[in-house]
């Protein structure tokens, strides 16, 4: 499964409401961020290593697939994914099973791959930085989370879910913004959003 979408249209919260509300709900779910792990760690972030298989590791640690077994490897901005890391993917897509580092025989696994990307992976492929047998892959279920300018109709429903959120969390009474404000509303569902959901929250928090 393929999310698509820029920055902080909640990516994440989806994938976790997929593993919510599918059969995999009691087992794991694990997230990586692609984009925060250097590309010499997350080959052993992903699929584990063995002890002694590199400077550093005194012990044997399973990775991101393995820790989620029967349940969701949430794969955060797979764009930034090295080609050769894009390979080693394929093959558990293909054919469910990791090689840790350092070990000599695969790992069966048992997991759902959800992807998420705020790049346009198919102009990705056609520059030749992002696998086409990848794509093709992961572009069997594709779901396009669109920006907050284009549902203005949310942020009033978003702004009441953000301010009960943080009442909740200081032990308040959540206050109701447009009935002390009404231009407040109207300012806010004016804006264009660039951060989308995650901005909103902040602006709310602040």
């Amino acid at each position: 499964m393929l999310l698509l979408g820029e920055t902080g249209t909640g990516k994440e919260l989806a994938a976790r409401s997929v593993h919510g509300a599918s059969d995999k709900v009691k087992a794991p779910f694990v997230v990586i961020d692609c984009a925060s792990i250097s590309p010499t760690l997350i080959e052993a972030e992903l699929f584990g290593h063995e002890r002694g298989a590199f400077t550093g590791a005194d012990r044997m640690r399973p990775g991101a697939f393995e820790r989620a077994q029967g349940g969701t490897v949430f794969l955060d901005e797979i764009g930034e994914m090295s080609f050769d890391m894009q390979k080693k993917l394929l093959r558990v897509l293909a054919e469910g099973e990791v090689l840790p580092l350092g070990a000599h025989e695969p790992k069966k696994v048992d997991v759902r791959i959800v992807c998420a990307t705020l790049r346009d992976l198919a102009a990705e492929v056609a520059s030749g930085s992002f696998r086409q047998d990848l794509y093709y892959r992961l572009k069997g279920m594709p779901i396009h989370l669109p920006p907050l300018r284009d549902r203005r109709e949310d942020i009033p429903i978003l702004v009441e879910h953000f301010l009960t959120k943080i009442a909740r969390q200081h032990g308040e009474r959540a206050k109701v913004l447009d009935r002390r404000e009404p231009r407040i509303m109207e300012k806010l569902s004016e804006w264009d959003w660039p951060g989308n959901i995650r901005e909103l929250e902040n602006v709310v928090t602040r």
